[in-house]
Formats: structure tokens, C-alpha cells, sequence
């Protein structure tokens, strides 16, 4: 079993938390990380550009000219891509499609080993218990003052996002939070520190325990 300190509110260390090695002691591959990191961003990506083709524009019904005798061109239409306000050729249009299809056994694996990455390099903190009395930024400020990643990026993951928290966690720079049946690749990614509470390491296993049966 994989283990590390265990902290409290204050930033002392009162013991040692283990965790599972399915979850926090799995071979890290790079390029599966990659793979996940890249689908679940290309997933989650809004088209909103969008241009109108030249039988979208409006008008442009009437033939401008006569086909022959006026030495000009031919034209048939004056919302023809070369006319101005008429319609666009090849521009972006809101129904592409940048999904990227990752299997979950994958999607797994890969956050295992973040998580795990994570805890050779000594980037996860555990905290006995993580509640602050009232939605206070002061309150979650000094407290994350106490802990190793202070002034550092941190993923504040909880087991249940206590309302407090999240109010006071929003003033605060370089601090994130999710709860723990939301983790993600690309928020583990993004912050250097992961910070959860004992609760949220069980919650973590279950959630990942039951996305693995369901996947066979």
C-alpha cells in the first residue's frame, strides 16, 4: 500500500495516511495521460464560429445582369462568395464535430496515474479533516498557508463540497476545487498540488471501484 503524511487544518503532521496502490502506485505511461488529456479537451470544446454559405445569406434572388452583352462577367447571383455581404466558402460552421471517443478503462488508467505521479513526487496532501467554521477567504487562506503547497497551485478535492469552502475558495488564486466523485485529468493536470481530505480518498476508491465494474 502506498502511503503519506497526514496533516491537520494547522499543517502539522499527525500520521500517515495509506492508499490504495490501484489508484496511487500504478506505472505512469505518458502517452495514455496524453491521450485522455487531449480527448477530454477536444469534448468539452463549444464550436461558435459560424459562417454563411451563399443559400444562407439573405437575398441575392435576382440575376444582377443579363447573361451576354455587357461586357461583364457572368454572374448569377450577387450573394456569390466574391460579392461583399455575400455568402462564405470553406468558413467555420457550427456543426463540426472535434469529439475524440477514449474507452473508460482508459479514461481510468489515466487518472490512476496521475494520482500516482502525484504521490512519487509528493505533489498529494491528505488532511484529517477539512471544514472551515464559516465562508470565511481569511479562514481557507491561512489554512492553506499551513500545508506544503503553500503559494503553490493547488486542486482542493473534498468528498462533499461544503458550501463554505467553495465561497471562500473563490476569492483565492491558484486554489480549485471538485468533489471527489468529479475528479478529472485535466484538472489534476493543471495544478501542481492535489489537496483532499481523508473522506475524499474513500470516495475516490468507491467512485473508481464502481466505474471499473460497470466497464466489463
Amino acid at each position: 500500500m502506498a502511503a503519506v503524511k497526514l496533516y491537520n487544518m494547522t499543517g502539522k503532521v499527525v500520521g500517515e495516511q495509506t492508499l490504495p496502490d490501484r489508484l496511487f502506485a500504478v506505472p505512469v505511461r505518458p502517452t495514455v495521460v496524453h491521450q485522455v488529456a487531449v480527448a477530454q479537451q477536444a469534448n468539452s470544446r463549444e464550436v461558435l464560429a459560424h459562417t454563411k454559405t451563399k443559400g444562407e445569406v439573405r437575398g441575392g434572388g435576382r440575376k444582377p445582369w443579363k447573361q451576354k452583352g455587357t461586357g461583364r462577367a457572368r454572374t448569377g447571383s450577387s450573394r456569390n462568395p466574391q460579392w461583399r455581404g455575400g455568402g462564405v466558402a470553406f468558413g467555420p460552421r457550427n456543426d463540426r464535430n472535434f469529439k475524440l471517443k477514449v474507452n473508460k478503462a482508459m479514461k481510468q488508467a489515466a487518472l490512476a496515474m496521475v494520482l500516482s505521479d502525484k504521490v512519487t513526487n509528493d505533489k498529494l496532501i491528505v488532511i484529517d479533516q477539512f471544514t472551515i467554521p464559516a465562508a470565511k477567504t481569511k479562514q481557507l487562506r491561512d489554512t492553506m498557508a499551513n500545508l506544503p503547497s503553500a503559494k503553490q497551485g493547488s486542486l482542493l478535492v473534498l468528498a462533499d463540497l461544503d458550501t463554505n469552502v467553495v465561497r471562500a475558495a473563490q476569492n483565492i488564486a491558484k486554489l480549485a476545487y471538485c468533489a471527489a466523485d468529479s475528479l478529472n485529468i485535466v484538472d489534476l493536470l493543471k495544478y501542481e498540488y492535489v489537496v483532499l481530505d481523508q473522506a475524499a480518498v474513500k470516495k475516490i476508491e468507491d467512485t473508481y471501484r464502481k466505474a471499473k465494474a460497470k466497464s466489463k
